[in-house]
């Protein structure tokens, strides 16, 4: 008995954990920056970006690329790492620093290790009567969601960032548009728009940051702008870097493609839109039905079900 009790304290202080720790993370998502807020900091604090931070500080990468070294080798490929589609996707989410790989890799092989030792931790304190078959196949399919969730984690990194990326290249292009009415060249057109879409877009003013820089160099500019396709992976980053070619190839007037281009994809933009409208409905579906509709028909059917019990009932069996 005194096992037993033992054992759902043990449960319930678990249960109190998880949700509390749920609680938490979700409280801190919520109240993290504003927008409003970030821009504030970006008018009011111009050397902030001067500063040292965590991405630019190659002595801490080095430490976590130094630590998780060893336990990241399981899960990392043996070669050709650097020119594996994985890397791309890495680029693609922003994660361009040494440690990133370092950690993923690490991460996979420790989620896989970790769930199924976690699992017969608690299955020995709670003393789950499960069959063999039954344990083998929980142990596997916990390991195989270890291991490929960081995998699903980098795959909604890319996502959101290709989304805010597609979102703001219109106001991008029209920045651009009017840098090149104004007189402007091409490349000082993208460098005034990637200082000034950085209220609306990080990943697009770091994007163009990093094209002027590879211009700056001496890449050529038809190179300079794959790269940029290749590294944030939009269709619509595509079509722009697409359309800059051929109009440098044979000398149309760039301010006419880029105005038709950015009409163009704020047509996508707004279809977009539309089409993420019309999906609402469908997705309120599941939850008024398992959700909301019950709570309705409580509310509405309660004191009607309680008269008819208290009343109708012993009515009728009285005349019986």
């Amino acid at each position: 008995m005194d096992n037993l009790l033992n054992n759902q304290w043990m449960l319930l202080l678990l249960v109190f954990l998880a949700v509390a720790g749920l609680t938490l993370g979700i409280g801190l998502w919520l109240n993290r920056r504003t927008s409003v807020q970030q821009r504030l900091d970006q008018v009011g604090s111009i050397g902030l970006r001067n500063e040292p931070g965590l991405e630019g500080n190659a002595q801490w990468h080095a430490k976590v690329v130094k630590a998780v070294g060893p336990v990241a080798r399981l899960s990392a490929p043996k070669e050709g790492w650097e020119d594996s589609s994985l890397r791309v996707r890495f680029m693609q989410a922003g994660l361009r620093e040494k440690s990133w790989p370092a950690l993923f890799f690490a991460a996979k092989t420790v989620l896989a290790l970790g769930l199924p030792a976690l699992y017969l931790v608690f299955s020995g304190l709670l003393n789950l009567e499960v069959g063999t078959n039954a344990n083998l196949f929980i142990i596997l399919l916990l390991a195989a969601l270890g291991y490929y969730l960081p995998n699903g984690i980098l795959a909604r990194l890319v996502e959101w960032r290709k989304t805010e990326i597609q979102d703001a290249l219109p106001d991008a292009l029209d920045l651009m548009t009017v840098c090149v009415e104004a007189g402007l060249g091409l490349d000082a057109a993208m460098n005034r728009a990637a200082n000034e879409i950085g209220m609306r877009s990080e990943a697009l003013e770091e994007e163009l940051n990093l094209v002027a820089l590879e211009l700056r160099m001496g890449v050529k500019r038809e190179l300079a702008l794959r790269n940029l396709a290749l590294r944030t992976g939009v269709d619509d980053v595509g079509s722009f870097v697409a359309m800059i070619v051929q109009a440098d190839r044979f000398g149309t007037n760039v301010a006419e493609a880029l105005r038709i281009q950015g009409e163009t994809m704020r047509t996508h933009r707004r279809l977009r839109a539309e089409e993420r409208a019309a999906k609402i409905p469908l997705k309120l579906l599941f939850p008024l039905i398992f959700f909301i509709f019950p709570s309705l028909m409580l509310v509405l059917m309660g004191p009607a079900m309680i008269s008819i019990y208290r009343v109708l009932l012993p009515t009728m069996g009285g005349n019986n």
